[in-house]
């Protein structure tokens, strides 16, 4: 591997990059939505202030478990370290993809608090990013390890339960 072999993206440097582009789209973009008035959002209040905390704990419980969990293997790329062992148990036993899927509940949590309009854009192109980015993870992790084809028919990539 030459110095500069990150360049060519080859370990998934580039879904990196675009994450993190995302990720700064997402927290700089000022909250907007014309029909969400201060009114419709005070009588809203008892609702999403729950709402928040709710998928606020989930992306916690998600993203602290799976960084606990993986933690000899965790890796800013996509790509497996080359000692990583398959990890099935804790949260991994109910989403395939826990840090992504804290991503997306954290941002799901704003947009049903904030009802912005741009975030809910944001989040869309974030689920189908992190949704690109997992299979292509997938890919990866089946090349390594081939009882991954197995596990992964029986637990939900990116949202626990659904998909």
């Amino acid at each position: 591997m030459t110095r500069f072999s990150f360049l060519k993206g080859h370990r998934g440097e580039y879904l990196v990059v675009l994450q993190f582009v995302l990720f700064f789209a997402f927290i700089f973009t000022p909250a907007w939505n014309p029909l969400a008035t201060p009114a419709l959002m005070d009588t809203l209040a008892p609702v999403r202030w729950p709402v928040l905390i709710a998928f606020w704990a989930a992306a916690l419980v998600l993203g602290g478990f799976g960084s606990i969990h993986i933690r000899k293997y965790l890796t800013p790329l996509p790509y497996p370290v080359d000692h990583s062992q398959l990890v099935k148990h804790g949260v991994y036993a109910r989403v395939r993809h826990p840090l992504y899927s804290s991503q997306l509940f954290a941002a799901a949590g704003w947009v049903l608090f904030t009802l912005s309009i741009p975030h809910l854009a944001i989040l869309v192109v974030g689920f189908f990013f992190f949704d690109y980015k997992a299979s292509k993870e997938e890919g990866w992790l089946t090349e390594r390890h081939p009882e991954y084809a197995e596990y992964a028919r029986g637990v939900k990539k990116l949202v626990p339960f659904l998909y």
